[in-house]
């Protein structure tokens, strides 16, 4: 008989909740998503379960229907009856002995649906945020559980009063934040960087990038130098629970006038424009 302890209790196994034996907790063995929506609608539901469907081909979890997924997400939204929330599920290998390449496990779907917070603070303050090194692994497109790297990363932001950490890869170019897509502005050039297996295929990126001809911006997606940053004209982040947020630190340098940038603040309105 397998003997467990949790906290300071010893517990037979055979009684011990089954969430403590998921692959999610042993290896991060899961993808997730995280969905909002605005004034009663959720927003881009078929593009976060593509990119969901996505990740779960990707790290070889079988059998999940998507159209059950969407049907559950939309369940729960129309029984929180609220009209601005954030949505967060995951859907794990299963729960079993610990085993690295156990076959044969149920997979475990898991949601939480919550009133999103007010991002119009941001909007109007900007945010700033700290460079830390890249050290993720080599397959950032896949929206996976193992998020340590960011945990750490977003920590570190925090503790010097800083919104956002910048992931800067080992050759100095900026990969992305913690929890969302960056962009500079060089003129009218928005620049961020392609999509890869080191870039999530973020939604409000790529929204963004379309959005970027309506307020006048070229868009090349192309790697930014952490060392060209101070010769941006502005900064941003792009990201689900915050939309559009305007950069105005970054490190030690202050982006052009310490106010969010004109782009940012256009991108924001045609953002909100979308959403409606």
């Amino acid at each position: 008989m397998q003997l467990v302890m949790i906290d300071d209790k010893f517990v037979d196994s055979a009684k011990v909740d089954s969430a403590y034996f998921d692959y999610g907790t042993f290896f991060g063995d899961g993808v997730y998503e995280f969905l909002r929506s605005y004034n009663g609608k959720i927003f881009a539901l078929d593009e976060h379960l593509e990119r969901f469907q996505k990740s779960l081909s990707e790290i070889e979890i079988d059998g999940i229907d998507i159209d059950v997924i969407r049907k559950r997400v939309l369940a729960v939204f129309e029984k929180y009856n609220k009209p601005n929330v954030k949505i967060y599920f995951h859907v794990t290998r299963g729960a079993g002995i610990r085993e690295h390449a156990k076959e044969g496990l149920t997979p475990r779907f898991f949601l939480t649906i919550d009133e999103i917070e007010d991002a119009g603070a941001y909007h109007k303050t900007g945010i700033k945020v700290i460079s830390v090194p890249d050290t993720r692994w080599k397959r950032c497109d896949i929206k996976s559980l193992n998020l340590l790297p960011n945990v750490l990363a977003k920590r570190a932001a925090h503790r010097q009063g800083c919104a956002e950490a910048i992931f800067v890869d080992d050759k100095g170019y900026i990969t992305e934040g913690a929890a969302s897509a960056f962009f500079a502005v060089f003129g009218n050039v928005l620049k961020t960087a392609p999509l890869n297996a080191n870039i999530l295929p973020s939604v409000t990126r790529h929204f963004t990038l379309q959005l970027a001809s309506n307020v006048g911006l070229k868009v090349d997606e192309s790697q930014v130098r952490i060392s060209d940053i101070a010769k941006a004209d502005e900064l941003f982040q792009a990201v689900s629970s915050k939309d559009i947020t305007g950069i105005i630190k970054f490190d030690d340098i202050t982006i052009g006038d310490g106010k969010p940038g004109k782009y940012a603040k256009l991108l924001a309105e045609e953002f909100e424009k979308l959403v409606k």
